[in-house]
């Protein structure tokens, strides 16, 4: 080992390099600490199947895939000390990108799979599995050339929340002392607070202002309603992002609620016939409904279009990328002057790897009772897609970490099902045939979604990238087995998803909302109904004026396509930044850096704490019975909407005020 490791970022881990500067990580190149040991990849593996098993189900039954990530960057600092030799730094990174695999194959299969036995088209065991290991592997497989233009060449462009509250858990377990310290008091303030109000509903989680009676009016009158999820995951998700990133997501969800939403409601409320894609009239419709019926396609048009945009931007970078692969393949990677915390799987390993899955896929595409050339159309399409999303959801985790799964899955059902269609697929060999696409691109997607925030981590710690790309794709298998098998145990145990029969035992019925969703959509277009291109063009419209305009289009048509009640929040965590780091600047030298670090630790915590807390609800979930008891064991005031949302309110302020405070006080947490 020539050089020693550090026990903190650099102080430009956060920030644009300056010309001429080179980020150091913590553990520097030269550096030598094990990495993927028996023993972080063998808990890697473990986290993955638990953590996998017990998504699927709170998936299926309450429509949310757990955070895996974040509570196992925790879990591993604790085991780190179990051992008479401690795990290093780059141990604990394996075990948590292992481990956070999870949630991205689950996301995969349960948006899709499930609608399979929904259309009573009863896939094998293994089809189920080949679908989720297929696009993991494409997605990782894909994103590896993306790797230096996302995670290297853009430092300090993108945030980056997730990845930075991963890394700030690791660094200060690696650190201990008074900042671990504070880690720890906000993780616990967090799980505690967004468990009581999202799990026990001791006060509304979501506001409205609807009790208020000009924010009633206003909603009635011109459908604009104003929404703001006050809880402390996503307060601290837009501390991490920043003022503007933040400023832009909600420019988007502005734009979408308080102009298209109230613009579509007046065009069409003369009218009391439905106008497609939705099945009531307008004039009926809540504002809440035209979103989801209009305008969120919308927003997928534009979260295209801005990705089309991002690829073209990385294309010098991956071309540089693959050239450096390429010398290093011929000279070897020493030779070629690669460091160690640069080097990636090589390009003949990717090339085969694609080649392979590609294989595997025409094969089993053909086994669908198709002809070869619908085999052919159907891989291309996977592929396509599978490369194209890789790059939107790398985008969208490194600026939001909010990836656009649902709107890129419904879209690849369109665009597949208005393809296969012209080649005379349809009935349900062609639903089956479109639903194993999306499987694959959605998979592929999350997978990749989830990777790049691993590997930006290891960038910022010192991981070696060929180490971490290649573990991946063990937690991938793993993920895949656990995740299809999961689905059919359940499937084959009695369980319904989504609709079921009259009569049917409400335990044996799991609402999988997302696949609902999906089966209803590819059930639609096989049935040959027209497609809102209209919509898709007029999200792709905005998306070109925002590139005109300089403005991160992607960003903005995140904030067009997610629920504005998402968004609000995050905008005041990004304000809150902005104060925090103009009291910083006051200061010169240590003080203003511990500042500056300080607010980064609490938001961090913030979004660890509310990760756990939604593993623990989504556990309790799963208990019989649990969410009847909560809802008679409310509060007294939880339902009177005036006294419930102002407790809300004010709770979220005095979330607000402890960031705050504990930021700037000198006193509290010497870094």
């Amino acid at each position: 080992m020539n050089t020693a490791q550090t026990k903190s970022l650099p102080d430009n881990a956060y920030e644009p390099l300056q010309p001429g500067d080179v980020y150091k990580p913590m553990v520097p190149p030269a550096a030598t600490l094990p990495e993927a040991s028996a023993r972080s990849v063998g808990w890697g593996l473990l986290f993955c199947v638990l953590f996998t098993v017990a998504s699927v189900y709170s998936g299926l039954k309450v429509g949310q895939v757990m955070e895996a990530a974040i509570p196992i960057s925790i879990l591993a600092i604790g085991m780190a000390r179990l051992y008479k030799r401690q795990s290093s730094l780059l141990e604990n990174v394996i075990i948590t990108g292992i481990g956070g695999v999870s949630g991205a194959v689950v996301a995969g299969a349960i948006f899709t799979l499930p609608a399979l036995y929904s259309l009573h088209l009863n896939p094998h065991p293994l089809q189920t599995i080949f679908i989720c290991l297929s696009g993991g592997c494409l997605g990782m497989l894909f994103l590896i050339p993306l790797r230096r233009y996302f995670v290297r060449e853009m430092h300090g462009e993108f945030p980056y929340p997730e990845a930075t509250a991963i890394t700030e858990v690791l660094v200060t377990g690696e650190k201990g002392g008074a900042q671990a310290r504070l880690l720890l008091e906000a993780t616990a303030i967090s799980g505690i607070y967004d468990l009581a109000v999202t799990t026990f509903q001791l006060w509304k989680e979501t506001l409205d202002f609807q009790f208020l009676p000009s924010m009633r009016a206003l909603a009635e009158r011109a459908k604009v309603v104003v929404r703001f999820d006050a809880i402390s995951f996503i307060l601290g998700l837009g501390y991490v992002m920043g003022l503007r990133s933040s400023m832009i997501l909600c420019a988007g969800g502005f734009l979408a609620n308080f102009v298209l939403v109230p613009l579509i409601w007046f065009i069409g409320r003369g009218s009391l016939a439905a106008v497609y894609p939705a099945a009531k009239p307008i004039a009926l419709m809540t504002a809440n409904e035209i979103f989801r019926n209009y305008v969120r396609y919308i927003g997928v048009g534009a979260i295209a279009t801005a990705g089309i945009f991002g690829i073209l931007k990385s294309l010098r970078i991956v071309a540089g990328s693959l050239s450096i692969a390429v010398k290093a393949f011929r000279q070897g990677e020493k030779k070629a002057g690669i460091e160690r915390t640069d080097q990636d799987i090589s390009i003949m390993s990717i090339l085969a790897g694609v080649g392979c899955a590609a294989l595997a896929t025409a094969v089993f595409f053909g086994t669908l009772e198709t002809t070869w050339l619908i085999a052919a159309v159907g891989l291309g399409l996977a592929l396509l897609f599978s490369f194209f999303f890789t790059s939107v959801a790398a985008n969208a985790i490194a600026t939001t970490a909010r990836n656009p799964v649902s709107g890129m899955t419904m879209l690849t059902i369109i665009v597949s099902s208005v393809v296969l269609l012209r080649f005379g697929l349809s009935g349900t060999t062609g639903m089956f045939f479109v639903m194993a696409i999306a499987g694959m691109v959605c998979t592929a997607l999350s997978v990749s979604g989830q990777a790049i925030t691993d590997l930006k981590t290891g960038y910022w710690l010192g991981s070696t990238p060929a180490v971490q790309q290649r573990v991946k794709f063990l937690g991938i298998i793993a993920a895949a087995a656990a995740a299809g098998l999961t689905i059919v145990i359940l499937a084959q145990g009695g369980y319904f998803f989504g609709d079921a029969p009259a009569g049917t035992p409400e335990k044996m019925v799991l609402a999988a909302p997302q696949a609902s969703i999906m089966k209803a959509l590819v059930e639609g277009f096989m049935n040959r109904q027209p497609v809102v291109y209209l919509l898709f063009g007029a999200g792709a419209a905005v998306a070109v004026l925002l590139e005109m305009l300089q403005v991160p289009a992607l960003t903005f048509a995140l904030g067009m396509y997610l629920p504005l009640e998402l968004n609000t929040p995050a905008l005041v965590g990004g304000i809150l930044n902005h104060f925090v780091t103009e009291r910083a600047a006051q200061h010169k030298g240590e003080t203003g850096r511990a500042i500056r670090e300080r607010g980064v630790v609490i938001a961090s915590g913030l979004m660890a704490g509310g990760a756990l807390g939604g593993v623990l609800g989504a556990a309790l979930s799963m208990v019989p019975r649990f969410k009847d008891w909560a809802l008679t064991h409310a509060t007294p005031f939880y339902a009177m909407e005036s006294w419930s949302q102002t407790l809300s309110l004010l709770f979220f302020a005095g979330l607000c005020a402890y960031l705050w405070f504990r930021s700037i006080n000198r006193d509290s947490a010497a870094v």
